[in-house]
């Protein structure tokens, strides 16, 4: 039997976060018609389900982020599921958007899910699969970063992401852990190191009004008179 928990955050506020995409990994898992209907356990959601054979628990804790440990340990300890035979699927912000890294121990990285985990497992040796999400640049961005919604253009490499996430978890379940990471290579279009979010110089480029004023104006200004004074200082024009 295997304990399968995906992170994020409980309501509909959260549900598109960057921060949820191990709760979307679950939710695509659970369509499949060997899952039963979510019911509502161990401070989260779970589902039950057999993939090649395994017996399997998906879980969704509804405690916030910083708890989920709490539900993951609820869940471990009631079903006696051994940490070695827990799958945690999580937002990694030091993966390219679209890249997947699965990895057994390790420290939290400064992921507070995989922090409160630790802790109510009392080890770290269960098994991590790490969704790319980008890293906004500035370690100041990142919480409003994880928590904002992916773009739509994001789409392109999500979609067939967590599409693959479902199609081969039977290669977890078989321990062919290098085997799933090679199917989940990014088939969309992937941003590059830089593009997760709009650079800070595009943004910082000229205002819509700068920018309105900056070129040479559609009509000829007056050369004398107030009109012609305050017009010469809208454009930039100078007496020479």
């Amino acid at each position: 039997m295997m304990l399968v928990a995906g992170l994020g955050n409980p309501g509909g506020r959260y549900a598109g976060n960057r921060h949820n995409i191990g709760f979307m990994a679950i939710d695509e898992i659970a369509r499949d018609p060997a899952f039963s209907p979510f019911s509502k356990k161990f401070s989260g959601e779970i589902a039950e389900g057999v993939i090649d054979g395994e017996k399997i628990v998906l879980l969704k804790p509804l405690t916030f982020m910083n708890e989920s440990g709490r539900s993951v340990g609820e869940a471990a300890r009631f079903f006696k599921i051994e940490p070695k035979d827990v799958v945690v699927i999580h937002d990694e912000l030091d993966l390219a958007a679209g890249r997947v890294r699965v990895k057994t121990g390790g420290g939290h990285g400064g992921h507070n899910g995989l922090r409160s985990i630790d802790a109510h497992l009392g080890t770290r040796d269960y098994k991590r699969v790490r969704l790319g999400i980008g890293h906004p640049g500035h370690n100041d961005q990142v919480s409003p970063y994880v928590l904002s919604d992916f773009h739509k253009v994001d789409r392109e490499w999500l979609d067939p992401l967590i599409e693959n996430v479902r199609r081969h978890f039977g290669l977890l379940v078989k321990g062919d852990d290098a085997l799933f990471m090679n199917r989940l290579a990014p088939t969309g279009k992937v941003p590059e190191k830089g593009e997760a979010t709009v650079s800070a110089e595009k943004r910082k480029g000229k205002s819509h009004i700068h920018q309105a004023r900056s070129g040479k104006p559609s009509v000829a200004i007056p050369e004398k008179g107030p009109m012609a004074e305050m017009l010469k200082r809208m454009f930039g024009k100078t007496d020479s």
